[in-house]
């Protein structure tokens, strides 16, 4: 079953800091029911990254000096099927905190950056909410993702900087899509396994 991103009425243009919520007709094991946050969007592709797969894995095995400003869960997330040895790292800075002069961190969208992982948590600690560190990526060729929503297979809704916060056991597919108002707000009790219903 495919969704019509006409009708949903509360679609905006994909962007940097934007939200690919999937239909619940996208069943790509990859990303059924997965939250996207859109980390790039040009002509020649796209880069975002699934906020809702949390891994095995933990922070501190793997970056231990960005473990005490990771969010709980601590938790490496699976950002997608594309390279999955690659680390990146979203954080959301304090309110009244700025990017400017801050060395380790490129602007997404205020107040959500991407972090090098390279440069010293430290000099950031103060400055942060939280982040979340992401093994992987979701990437579209040029064209290849607006052939994806034109079919219906997400919905595109504007981000909030906590989403890239959100917890393990939160069904954030379902919030965003409540978030959103009707006709999307109903897709959020589209269950999960259809035939069970």
């Amino acid at each position: 079953m495919r969704y019509d991103r006409a009708g949903a009425g509360a679609t905006v243009p994909v962007a940097p800091g934007t939200l690919l919520v999937a239909s619940p007709g996208l069943t790509d094991a990859n990303f059924r029911r997965t939250v996207v946050y859109m980390i790039e969007h040009r002509a020649q592709g796209s880069l975002g990254v699934v906020l809702n797969r949390p891994s095995e894995v933990h922070v501190q095995d793997v970056l231990p000096s960005w473990a005490p400003l990771s969010s709980q869960p601590q938790s490496v997330f699976v950002g997608g099927p594309v390279d999955g040895r690659t680390a990146l790292c979203l954080a959301a800075l304090r309110t009244g905190e700025s990017i400017n002069g801050l060395d380790g961190l490129v602007a997404i969208r205020a107040p959500v950056a991407l972090v090098d992982l390279e440069s010293d948590p430290a000099g950031l600690a103060s400055r942060l909410r939280g982040l979340r560190v992401f093994a992987g990526y979701a990437g579209w060729d040029a064209g290849q993702l607006q052939g994806e929503i034109d079919r219906g297979d997400w919905f595109v809704v504007p981000g909030l900087p906590d989403d890239i916060l959100a917890g393990r056991h939160a069904d954030h597919w379902g919030q965003v899509l409540r978030r959103q108002g009707a006709p999307l707000a109903l897709l959020s009790t589209f269950p999960a396994e259809v035939g069970l219903n």
